[in-house]
């Protein structure tokens, strides 16, 4: 018995060397320490509610439309018999649909250019133009003429309002409010320019049609360099007409104290200042635009290699004429019907906000 009993010590001898053997430092695990970048602050903003002016948006676009039309039918009954001063050129043989549609085309100076074409007066074109406005008032409104002016001026000036209108929508701005935005501006410039390129066909159809040369197609006379100029120097004044006034007004208040003294009726006022920039803006734009509209006329007049010294002649020598010429136009287009139809959009809104 004895015997059999000696093993059990030999077991506690190899229990207490694997303890050991597991409590030496030797077969211990070292600690891994880690440090980790602290995790940024995520901050959750509250979402923004966006606020249109939607207030009387219906009102206030009938408000856009009838501003227009009043501005439009105001300065149609001018604008066509300027625009038709030249249609007694049409009696006149040597005269082609494209000479016709060109001065169609520039839309300023016909007198000047038929009489140098023809010899013809500009009283006698002007009173041949008048009479049918006076004697057959009704006949001349419902003319096609007429309509044709109407409908470019109405379109311009709507779309001009009806962006501001769209801006003060979107950005939560006063009805009344007046944007010389970038947009503003590339809308009013492509309605105008090309609704007045098919107002200027429809004239040169109908003034042009006893031509012998009627079948002459303009666009293998007029250099499209001349197309490129008539468009920039008709950006120019849009440009002067519905983007420049804005800008330029508030900066009346800040004349010499002797300008506003001699001014002060005019200039005391943020309408006066107003009016005045809608009615200075497209004037004083032509003096820089006549130089681009007589370049692309000299194109046309003299096709050919010439010179820039040739041409920088004539410029200058038809420079003071034609800008005078162009303001004539222009003042009674976009400086009379500006202000009519800033005025009544303004006093509409001012009604339509109380």
């Amino acid at each position: 018995m004895p015997e059999q009993q000696q093993p059990l010590p030999k077991l506690k001898e190899k229990r207490a060397s694997s303890t050991i053997a597991n409590d030496s430092p030797a077969a211990s695990l070292p600690e891994v320490h880690m440090h980790l970048p602290p995790l940024p602050k995520v901050m959750i903003e509250p979402k923004r509610n966006v606020h249109w002016n939607t207030t009387n948006l219906g009102l206030r676009l009938g408000a856009d439309f009838t501003s227009a039309a009043s501005a439009a039918v105001l300065v149609a009954p001018i604008i066509t018999i300027i625009d038709s001063i030249y249609g007694c050129s049409a009696d006149s043989p040597p005269i082609s649909l494209a000479t016709v549609a060109l001065l169609t085309a520039i839309s300023t100076d016909r007198s000047i250019v038929e009489k140098a074409a023809n010899g013809s007066s500009f009283s006698s074109c002007f009173l041949r133009s008048l009479r049918p406005a006076i004697t057959r008032p009704h006949q001349f409104i419902f003319s096609r003429p007429f309509l044709l002016v109407f409908s470019l001026y109405f379109a311009t000036y709507s779309t001009a309002n009806t962006v501001d209108t769209f801006q003060s929508t979107v950005t939560s701005k006063p009805a009344s409010a007046v944007t010389p935005s970038t947009s503003k501006f590339l809308a009013t410039s492509s309605v105008n320019t090309s609704l007045c390129v098919y107002k200027d066909s429809c004239f040169a159809r109908m003034f042009g049609a006893s031509s012998p040369a009627a079948s002459v197609s303009l666009a293998a006379v007029v250099p499209k360099l001349s197309y490129a100029l008539f468009a920039v120097r008709d950006c120019l004044t849009i440009f002067a007409s519905f983007n420049l006034p804005s800008m330029i007004a508030p900066r009346l208040a800040n004349l010499p104290p002797e300008v506003q003294s001699r001014l002060s009726r005019i200039l005391s006022t943020e309408s006066g200042r107003t009016n005045t920039a809608q009615f200075l803006a497209p004037a004083a734009i032509q003096l820089i635009s006549t130089p681009i509209h007589l370049l692309g006329l000299d194109l046309y007049n003299r096709q050919g290699r010439l010179g820039f010294g040739q041409r920088y002649s004539r410029i200058v020598r038809d420079w003071g004429v034609s800008a005078f010429a162009r303001m004539g136009r222009i003042v009674p287009a976009f400086g009379v019907g500006g202000v009519v139809n800033a005025n009544m959009r303004k006093s509409f809104m001012a009604k339509l906000e109380n």
